[in-house]
């Protein structure tokens, strides 16, 4: 079985965000795998081992994505693919999804995978869109996967449960949290992922006719920080008056 799996480059999620003229900056910053990615290179590692076949991963990105790619063929996949963004004056979910689709539609694929979300910005977009590019159907937040006759069913949570849908591969499958337990890299796998497969393509390579964002962020900022609470002295009585007062006239919530 041909699997791809799609990932993407972000911020370590314990990394402090700094910005700079209202965009943020990277200086310094540790760069991972995206969390929710890990679960779709686990679970696309463990259908190999069921049915066989290749994994290739495929992340857009600068060149330090290829960090991203390496650290996914130490895990075990074959073969990885960049898509390098640095010539693109500006990216955004449509871009991607273009290029990942002409890209991708150029390999053998039966499954392609990815996570449910970006822990950066949280657009949830990336993967539907590939899905309709590519004219497959797709399953989002699924949290088990099963795979049988050319059918995948795919449990997915919902509001309030879970619900099982039924797909026929190829198909476009998003990982959640509880899908599965990723694996870490080994220093055997490590070794090995020096020699694997690393192809760089240039999107304009590609023969898409439309490489601008439909979309652009104009700045970021940072939440108001936190203030610290009050502690509200004397009676009891007095206490209610005084906490009565303040949630009125400076919380103003009442």
């Amino acid at each position: 079985m041909n699997i791809v799996v799609v990932i993407k480059q972000t911020f370590d999620t314990e990394a402090k965000i700094v910005l700079k003229d209202g965009q943020i900056d990277p200086s310094g910053v540790s760069l991972v795998i995206n969390p929710y990615d890990e679960f779709a290179i686990e679970e696309a590692l463990r259908i190999q081992k069921k049915f066989g076949g290749e994994v290739t991963v495929v992340s857009c990105g600068g060149p330090r994505s290829q960090e991203a790619i390496r650290t996914a063929l130490a895990m075990g996949c074959d073969k990885g693919v960049q898509i390098d963004e640095t010539a693109l004056e500006s990216v955004d979910e449509y871009v991607r999804a273009e290029v990942l689709a002409k890209a991708i539609s150029e390999m053998p694929y039966d499954i392609i995978l990815g996570g449910r979300i970006a822990v950066d910005d949280r657009s949830s977009q990336v993967a539907v869109r590939l899905a309709e590019a590519l004219n497959i159907p797709s399953v989002s937040s699924v949290v088990k996967l099963d795979i049988e006759n050319n059918i995948a069913t795919a449990t997915r949570e919902i509001d309030g449960g879970t619900e099982i849908i039924e797909v026929p591969l190829p198909a476009m499958i998003t990982a959640q949290k509880g899908l599965n337990e990723p694996r870490y890299p080994t220093m055997p796998g490590i070794m090995k992922a020096r020699k694997k497969e690393l192809k760089v393509i240039n999107p304009a390579d590609l023969g898409v006719s439309d490489l601008s964002a439909k979309m652009k962020v104009q700045n970021y900022s940072l939440p108001t920080p936190r203030q610290g609470g009050k502690k509200i002295e004397g009676e009891p009585a007095e206490a209610a008056r005084e906490l009565a007062r303040l949630l009125r006239e400076e919380a103003k919530v009442l």
